[in-house]
Order: C-alpha cells, then structure tokens, then sequence
C-alpha cells in the first residue's frame, strides 16, 4: 500500500516538473520573441532616421551611412509610404508592389505585425513606414507550437506505451487466474468422475445418471476452455455449421422457453479451420449476451451465410439495442450494462475469434428497443 502510494507521489512530482520545465521553455522562447521585436522596431527606426537623413541631403551632407543602414537590411520586409504611393521597398515582391490589390493587402498585414513608423521628413509633411517580422522571428513565433506539438506527441508516447504495459499486465493476471481456475477444477471433477462410475453399479435410474455425466462433460469443456487462455490453440478442420449448431442448440434446451430459438444454415458442410472448444465458448457468450439483452423473453435467431472466401455467423436478438456510438466499445474489457457483470463476454469473444482464429467480429445491425445482431466473419477451408 505505501509502495503504491509512493510510487504515485513520485510519478505526480516527475509530472509537475516535467510541466515546470515546459512552462520555463516557453516563457522564455516569448521573453525573446519579445527582444528580438524590440530590436526590429529599433532598427525600423533607424531606417526611417536614414530616410529623413536623405531627403533633406545637399551636396555636403555624408549620406554614407544612412544607404549602409538601407543596404544592410536583408530580412525584414518593408515599404515606405506618402499617402497612397510607393517611395520605396525592401524585400518584397514586384508583383505585390505593381498591383494596389495586393498591396492594400500587404500593408494591411504589415499592419497587424507592427504598427507603422510615422515621421515627419520635412515640416508638416509625413511618410508612414510599414514593416514585417524577419524570417528569424516568425521562426520564432512558430517554436512554441513546434514544442507543444512535440511535447503533446511524448505524452501520447507514453500513455500508449503505460496503457499498451498495463493491458500486457492484465492479459497475463487473466490467463494465470484461468488457468489456476482449469487447475483447481480439475481436482473435485476427477472425483465427481470417479462417483459417478459407482452410480452406474447402483440401482439408480439412469437417466439421473446421464443428466450428471452431461453436466460433467460440460464441466470438463469449461476446464478444457480456461486452461487454453493466454496460449495458442491448436486449430483443426471442422464444419461449421454443425459445430455452431451443436452450441446453439445446447443452450436452447438449457435456457427457458420463452426465449424463441431459430436458425438458418446450409444444408452441406462448410469446412473452417477452429479450435472447437474455443469457437463454441464464442458461440455461447454472444447466445448469453443476447438473452440478457432480451431480459430472458423474445426471439433469439442463429443465421450462417457464405461467399466464395469466408463464412459470417450473424446472432441476431429482439432485445434493447445498442447505441452506434457504442459499436466498438461493448469488445473493450471492463465494458458492461449489466448490474453484476465482470465486462469479459465480448472481449473474450472478440480476442479468441480475431487473435486465434484470424477472423472478425462486429456489430452487423443494431435499433434501440428492437434488437441487435452481431457478426463473426471466419475464413473458409480453401480446397
């Protein structure tokens, strides 16, 4: 209990840090995104000083130094301005500055970056100069979201990497419990085999014998089935539809006779390569799913169809419905609508027919207050 909780303290102060340290990164990127456009200004305002300098040069006037500071800018985009003319550019595009279109709509963005220089170069008469951010500083504006981006798509990293170790985790706690349960059965159920054979030399009817020996039977298909979680089973070459309706059917005479079993299949076998007792346990989660979606009343019907390269057993139920938005979270473990329900059926059923069985399974149809049907979709025995 300490461990776990220390173990959380330590994870929330890594997270704290680690959100710190981000927060520092990013104050300090806008700390010189906001120096550097100071500087930017400051040289913008030497460039309008050298202007001015030149407009109002004579003959002795050192004009050296203002056309160095012209000469000198190499990335800032520029425009000077009387009333609706050009007086000159730098950095910018001819095919901007020869259409008054695009150059309203340059200005206009210039605009938003900086607001414009206005000085006066002679008395009562204004130029107005219009800048942009340089290449460096629109980098620069950028980097921030480039950190996040890069930061966001770490965390993703790791919560896929933690979700995918702890799923790995849960995978491995189920396949010991069930194969500890397959262990601990297999104890009382050898001994039930051994009463059993001293039944039979009694005078007792045989049909009780029988009924128990069925149950045994199922005893030992539910020990077969947990022993072989969490390990690949053997697959072998079976007919479909007689293992399907084998399943079906037992649960048919087993469930009350208000639930209405159907079925429709083919009359000639459809050769599938299976794990029997694993293929049936899928058969049976979806027949017990769908009867309590129904609440133990309504109609339960078993469909078996075929094209050229696979076999799709649809179940199809009168019960509540499933929302759509719901299609693919009822396969999630854990998932359930029911009061006293674990969330395994469909998860389970989903692992054995996509993992073991490399087939599909979905929610063909569902209507809310009319019933679903769902959908095993399995490779046919090519000849």
């Amino acid at each position: 209990m300490h461990f776990s909780e220390r173990r959380n303290t330590t994870r929330w102060v890594i997270i704290l840090i680690s959100f710190l340290i981000i927060t520092l990164i990013l104050w300090n990127t806008y700390t010189f995104f906001q120096i550097f456009k100071n500087e930017e200004r400051l040289k913008m305002k030497l460039f309008a000083d050298a202007q001015i300098t030149i407009v109002n040069a004579d003959e002795n006037t050192d004009v050296e130094l203002p056309l160095q500071i012209f000469s000198n800018n190499t990335s800032i985009p520029v425009v000077l301005m009387l009333y609706d003319n050009v007086v000159s550019s730098k950095n910018v595009p001819d095919e901007i500055l020869n259409d008054k279109k695009q150059l309203k709509a340059f200005l206009k963005n210039l605009s938003s970056e900086n607001e414009p220089i206005t000085f006066e170069y002679a008395p009562g008469k204004y130029q107005h100069l219009y800048y942009g951010n340089s290449a460096l500083l629109n980098k620069l504006k950028y980097y921030p979201i480039a950190l996040l981006l890069i930061v966001f798509l770490f965390v993703a990293l790791i919560y896929n990497f933690y979700k995918s170790t702890k799923m790995a985790t849960q995978n491995k706690l189920w396949a010991g419990m069930a194969k500890e349960t397959a262990h601990q059965i297999g104890t009382p159920l050898s001994s039930l085999i051994g009463w059993i054979e001293i039944l039979k030399t009694e005078d007792i009817d045989s049909s009780i014998t029988s009924e128990i020996e069925k149950d045994i039977t199922r005893l030992q298909t539910i020990t077969d089935r947990f022993s072989k979680i969490g390990s690949v089973p053997v697959l072998e070459t079976h007919d479909i539809v007689t293992e399907t309706l084998n399943a079906f059917k037992y649960l048919q005479s087993r469930f009350s006779k208000q639930v209405a079993f159907s079925y429709h299949t083919p009359q000639d076998p459809i050769m599938v390569q299976i794990n029997p007792i694993l293929y049936s346990w899928t058969i049976e989660n979806l027949v017990k799913n769908a009867i309590d979606a129904m609440k133990g009343k309504g109609s339960l019907e078993l469909q078996i169809e075929q094209d050229v390269n696979h076999v799709k057993i649809n179940v199809k139920d009168s019960g509540t419905g499933i929302p759509k938005k719901q299609f693919k979270t009822v396969f999630e473990t854990g998932f359930t609508t029911k009061k006293r329900g674990w969330g395994l059926g469909l998860s389970l059923t989903k692992r054995i027919v996509e993992e073991y069985h490399s087939g599909k399974i979905k929610v063909l149809h569902s209507e809310i207050g009319k019933g679903t049907t769902f959908q095993i979709q399995l490779n046919k025995k090519m000849q």
